[in-house]
């Protein structure tokens, strides 16, 4: 029997969409302002950065399987009016452009009438594609039998568009035939029967649990949400959606996760790489490749496998600062004697790592970011260390703040560890550019300083 599909491929939606809308907007423009004398180039490129931008502003391409048709529409109109007013703003600026109300008319129009159609197509061909093959669905379980749990699984089978599968009830308080289990006994059935989605009531379970079980779900990569009703969350910011009438709390994302800021920090990795590789890897990679080459056999460069976004392996690349050995899963201990002594001198300053900055520029690390583990450091630290899978949420740095820290180099005790994953664990949740900014300026002043643990 072939396996059903769980909507792995729902990721693909939203940059499908983003592509669509502007290859519309710009096919459109170059043929209806084909007359108006303009640079049509500076004229695409800042229309199709205005488009991504208000909509990301105004969460144009934030729909959801439980979105509903009025929030569709007032996300676009909302979209093509402030796209339109930006459209018109452009002509006064340039001065040798004629203005014609009848080509920017013409063009929204069109552009407005393929978009939603679009839209329109890919949403409702989602909804019958769900109810007509079972497909493209999410397993979802309830903690708690509640009134409020068995209306929200009413909602998921009476409602087969939204696309989930319930697979039933956990509860201390309640047994039956509907109820899998107790509250301990969810994390087996979670990871066996790959579940996505857990939906808690919260007068069903303790904080203690509930905090055990956010933990949890960053580490196994579930989505947890919450039925709400008079308790208290201990420490997350909340969101409320709504399933027709049905509320339901989720746990907001942190920043890294929203696509606008997402391709903020890409646009500031791309330049930053660019600017590094051009003026300084352009003429230093020559000298350090002959100083290696002179001082042992091997090649200049070294690459190795290693976790990056969502566990997912890259080849990250650094100068070669070692003798070439098969003992490459083993860390860099103080005084190794696999290091050459040009390896003590990149490895002291930072310079091994330079290479890295084509992995940024291919889109496989950040700048700033948790530092990417060796497999078997992750693998041995994954289920002793709370919380040390969320740092796979996002892209790993060049520099990070366990880094700057002085959490680097030799991992000696588990302590180690711990200390260096609270860091990179608060850097995800609280990030922000000015952070980023001041991590590499600190990264800067530690090389000229000296690190005891760089070796």
């Amino acid at each position: 029997m072939v396996a059903q599909q769980t909507g792995r491929y729902s990721k693909y939606i939203r940059p499908i969409s983003i592509a669509f809308d502007l290859i519309v907007i710009s096919l459109l423009s170059a043929y209806f302002f084909r007359e108006l004398k303009l640079n049509i180039a500076y004229f695409l490129l800042f229309q199709g950065f205005a488009w991504i931008f208000i909509g990301f502003l105004v969460k144009f391409y934030e729909i959801f399987r439980f979105t509903t048709p009025v929030e569709i529409i007032t996300k676009i109109i909302k979209q093509f009016s402030i796209f339109l007013l930006v459209v018109i703003a452009y002509f006064p600026f340039a001065k040798t452009v004629i203005f014609s109300g009848s080509a920017i008319a013409i063009s929204m129009v069109v552009s407005f009438v393929l978009i939603v159609s679009f839209k329109y197509f890919l949403f409702y061909y989602l909804k019958k594609y769900r109810i007509t093959t079972k497909n493209n669905f999410r397993n979802a379980i309830i903690i708690g039998y509640t009134p409020e749990a068995i209306r929200l699984k009413e909602v998921f089978n009476n409602r087969q568009d939204y696309g989930y599968r319930f697979q039933g009830y956990f509860s201390d308080k309640k047994q039956n035939a509907e109820v899998k289990g107790k509250i301990e006994d969810l994390k087996a059935f979670v990871l066996e029967n790959k579940t996505d989605e857990i939906y808690c009531s919260l007068n069903e379970i303790s904080n203690e649990k509930l905090k055990d079980l956010v933990e949890f779900a960053d580490e196994n990569k579930k989505t947890i949400k919450f039925i709400p009703d008079t308790k208290e969350i201990f420490s997350k910011n909340l969101k409320i959606d709504y399933y027709e009438l049905f509320p339901v709390l989720s746990l907001q994302k942190t920043q890294l996760h929203d696509p606008f800021i997402k391709g903020v920090k890409r646009g500031f990795d791309v330049v930053f790489s660019l600017v590094i590789i051009v003026c300084l890897l352009s003429w230093l990679i020559p000298i350090i490749a002959l100083l290696i080459k002179l001082e042992s056999k091997g090649p200049v460069f070294f690459k190795q496998g290693r976790p990056g976004l969502d566990e997912n392996e890259f080849y990250c690349y650094k100068f070669r600062s070692m003798q070439v050995n098969e003992t490459t899963e083993k860390e860099a201990s103080k005084n190794d004697p696999r290091v050459t002594k040009m390896g003590r001198f990149m490895r002291k300053t930072s310079i091994d790592e330079l290479p890295q900055f084509f992995n940024v520029l291919l889109g496989d690390m950040s700048v700033v970011g948790p530092r990417p583990h060796l497999w078997s450091q992750n693998k041995s630290y994954a289920s002793k260390v709370k919380k040390y899978m969320v740092r796979h949420y996002v892209k790993p740095g060049i520099t990070g703040l366990a880094q700057v820290k002085g959490f680097r180099g030799e991992i000696e005790t588990d302590e180690d560890m711990i200390n260096r994953i609270k860091f990179d664990v608060f850097y995800i949740e609280n990030w922000s550019i000015v952070m980023d900014i001041k991590i590499i300026l600190q990264t800067v002043i530690n090389i000229f300083k000296g690190e005891d643990k760089a070796y």
